[in-house]
């Protein structure tokens, strides 16, 4: 028996990579993982102390294992978390390697070998030619078909323009933060109000810190309204099930960044302009930087309205859906601003502000470089439809909107991860049988009825 090929590879272990073991596992596929690190390693290690879920853990519905606890309309912080996506491992017992550097996957014959696997001798049902080879830190490995389950995450994004700051400030990526006493007994500038940038500058308001917040372009969300949680309605709506063909923004929701909301004490609203009466420093987008001097855009009062619109319009589409199905729900005044910004500071000195730390959150760079298959556009995005690449045998999981708006959260996984799990069930099924054509229209028909 030949150990060092699979009919499938599955690269990370995170709840991703774990619930396709789960399907594949399912429908007897022989697989492997290999993780880098460990189980739920950047849920561990790249969540700041306090962090919590943003949609109530009802949600967290991984194949197989849906949330079962006591608290479904609460919000599971970072441990919790930890210890959910590890139970879920421990209940089907994957075939895991962990602390497994996955270097390189390609797809064409090391050396220009065209005889079988050059390591092994052996031949693959599929052919070498259609053999994926994966270079890893504990050896060589070939696969009829691979995973990538790696997520969106991979480099913090950091701009240069932060090679202009003082030495003397520390800087740390969103994803470094851990709690307000690891920092410099000073104030905190924030760059960036994504939903990392505005749940950290809470952490270090609520703990005394002085904040300054460089305000963006992302949308903000209401957390409860007309008596539920937004995401209970949304969930009504079908708004977390919508392919991404029949969304109006079509791919580029992909890379619009999410709303901020928190789940933090149960769960509220994070409204900035309550911050700024409680002596929280909001300005503009960040424009330049020379020495202690910081120039910032006058787009403050611009991003703050914007952020506002479109809380409004998830609850006019809500109220519209209360209305069209005769719902009985309490009514709720309409939002007024509590603050409006006015003389708006173009500038900040940050020694005469006390700034001793500057923490960016201005998220992450996709790095698929490790991967030489040619399935990726001008961007490094890999080309797919639900996942499934245009390199035969290649798919993706747990990509933000890989095809819903769920497929990067835990609530939309398991649908990507069956859907997936069918499709290399398919090929694999096709492969055993030596590519019949009339084979494979058979179960090409079979699937398209069952999916």
């Amino acid at each position: 028996m030949d150990r060092s090929h699979f009919p499938v590879v599955i690269i990370g272990g995170g709840q991703a990579g774990l619930s396709v073991s789960y399907c594949l596992k399912q429908r007897d596929i022989a697989h492997i993982i290999f993780e880098k690190h460990f189980i739920a390693h950047s849920w561990q290690t790249k969540r700041w102390d306090s962090f919590c879920l943003v949609t109530p853990n009802w949600q967290c519905a991984l194949p197989g294992y849906p949330y079962a606890e006591a608290d479904p309309h609460g919000f599971m912080g970072r441990d919790q978390i930890v210890q959910y996506v590890q139970n879920y491992a421990q209940a089907f017992d994957p075939n895991i390697k962990e602390g497994v550097v996955v270097y390189n996957v390609q797809k064409n014959i090391p050396n220009g070998s065209q005889n079988g696997n050059q390591k092994t001798g052996r031949k693959t049902n599929r052919g070498d030619n259609q053999c994926f080879h994966i270079k890893t830190s504990i050896g060589d490995y070939t696969a009829d078909q691979v995973v990538v389950a790696t997520g969106g995450y991979h480099r913090p994004k950091i701009p240069r323009i932060g090679d202009r700051l003082p030495s003397r400030i520390l800087q740390l990526h969103s994803s470094e933060y851990k709690n307000p006493e690891s920092l410099p007994d000073q104030g905190v500038l924030v760059i960036g109000t994504g939903q990392s940038g505005c749940q950290i500058a809470e952490d270090l308001h609520i703990a005394g810190k002085q904040v300054h917040l460089c305000v963006g372009g992302a949308p903000r969300s209401p957390r409860a309204y007309r008596g539920k949680d937004v995401v209970d309605w949304l969930h009504e709506l079908g708004y977390y099930n919508i392919p991404i063909d029949e969304h109006p923004q079509k791919e580029t929701v992909r890379t619009k960044t999410n709303h901020y909301v928190t789940g933090r004490g149960g769960g509220r609203e994070i409204d900035l302009r309550q911050f700024a009466t409680e002596g929280m420093k909001l300005y503009g987008k960040l424009a330049h930087i020379e020495g202690e001097q910081l120039t910032l855009k006058n787009d403050l009062k611009h991003n703050l309205d914007q952020a506002d619109n479109v809380a409004e319009s998830i609850k006019r589409t809500i109220d519209k859906y209360i209305e069209e199905n005769n719902i009985q729900a309490p009514t709720e005044p309409s939002y007024k601003p509590v603050w409006e910004p006015t003389e708006i500071a173009q500038s900040i000195n940050l020694q005469a502000a006390n700034i001793g730390t500057v923490i960016w959150a201005t998220g992450y760079h996709m790095d698929f470089s490790w991967i030489d298959v040619p399935a990726f556009d001008g961007k490094g995005y890999p080309g797919h439809q639900r996942g499934v690449t245009t390199a035969k045998g290649l798919y993706f999981i747990g990509l933000p909107w890989l095809y819903t708006w769920g497929s990067g959260r835990f609530s939309g996984v398991a649908q990507d991860a069956e859907y997936l799990a069918n499709r290399i069930a398919l090929q694999h099924t096709v492969d055993q049988h030596d590519n019949s054509p009339l084979l494979t229209m058979q179960f090409v028909n079979e699937f398209a009825l069952g999916s």
